[in-house]
């Protein structure tokens, strides 16, 4: 079976694998798999993080184009990803890249504000990366990015059902292997869409489910201390957090989701 950061590299690549051989039309024009260009980094995250015995996963969407579009990790905001989880690999480029959409990889200086909040609120609370990671750990339930024409994002809830269903499957079944090699006690969507999805993929599983705010800024909730009010979500939980570490959260970023 190997360790649990390994079962979980097996994962993510099969993921990307599957995820990577469906096709999208309509309005989506473009179509970014950081689990194919951007595996390294996202690698690396894994093996770092992926076994240090987490109780709780939280559950995102799928990349941010400012975010895990370019680093490869889970609501990767670039500054962060580097400088707190000391990550930093090499990121090459789409096969078909939005003009408006580029992959820098970690030369990207747009933020992105979703993991910006997330991570800095980690780093606030937890100090070390080896200490949150040891109570959460973070994925997305949807490794692809979709673009339209414009350079618009496009949500995995709105493609359309022909499209969205065979991708769905192949999203239920690495899901059900991230928290079968994870073994968690919570799963908790970041938003209601990822809840949603996790409790469909993991119906009948040892489970407690959740759902906490999700920190993009075109959320109005989330633009009034997003960190304040998933502490109170978590807390009602009954997820308990330690201390804060005193650090400065300023919760600055770029757009991004």
């Amino acid at each position: 079976m190997g360790t649990v950061a390994q079962r979980l590299v097996r994962v993510a690549r099969d993921l990307g694998s599957r995820a990577g051989e469906l096709r999208f039309g309509g309005d989506v024009t473009h179509v970014y798999n950081p689990l194919s260009y951007a595996f390294r980094p996202h690698r690396d995250y894994l093996e770092r993080f992926g076994g240090l015995g987490a109780s709780v996963v939280l559950v995102g969407m799928n990349p941010g184009p400012w975010g895990m579009a370019q680093t490869g990790v889970p609501f990767g905001d670039v500054v962060l990803v580097r400088e707190w989880m000391g990550i930093c690999k090499p990121v090459a480029r789409p096969e078909r890249e939005h003009p408006a959409r580029p992959v820098e990889g970690f030369a990207c200086s747009r933020r992105e504000v979703s993991g910006s909040r997330l991570w800095e609120w980690a780093r606030e609370r937890f100090g070390s990366p080896e200490s949150f990671f040891s109570s959460f750990f973070v994925l997305n339930y949807c490794p692809l990015s979709f673009m339209e024409a414009s350079g618009r994002n496009r949500t995995p809830d709105k493609l359309p059902v022909a499209e969205r269903d065979p991708l769905f499957a192949v999203c239920d079944r690495a899901l059900v292997q991230m928290v079968q090699a994870l073994a968690p006690q919570w799963v908790i969507g970041v938003g209601r869409f990822a809840e949603a999805r996790a409790r469909r993929a993991l119906d009948g599983a040892n489970l407690r489910f959740g759902t906490i705010l999700h920190p993009s800024p075109a959320s109005p909730a989330a633009n009034r201390g997003w960190a304040g009010q998933v502490e109170q979500q978590l807390g009602a939980l009954g997820i308990g957090l330690p201390r804060s570490t005193g650090e400065e959260c300023d919760g600055s970023g770029g757009d991004g989701g």
